[in-house]
């Protein structure tokens, strides 16, 4: 396992997008590059689009707030 994030990204990251296929695969790559997911996701409903909105917090290990 790497010691900082690859590619320059933050320690911290906070995924948001559609609910889709996209939004779950962006968050798997993120678990496969070693980033652990930090609490819950939260939803949220656009009535602009007719979509739900979610985020989900992602943190480097060796990180962690607890």
């Amino acid at each position: 396992m790497a010691t900082s994030p690859p590619d320059g990204k933050p320690i911290y990251r906070c995924l948001t997008g559609p609910d889709d296929d996209k939004f779950c695969a962006r968050v798997s790559e993120a678990l496969k590059l070693g980033w652990r997911l930090h609490g819950s996701p939260a939803l949220a409903h656009d009535p602009e689009r007719g979509q739900v909105i979610v985020a989900q917090a992602v943190l480097w290990p060796g990180y962690e707030t607890d």
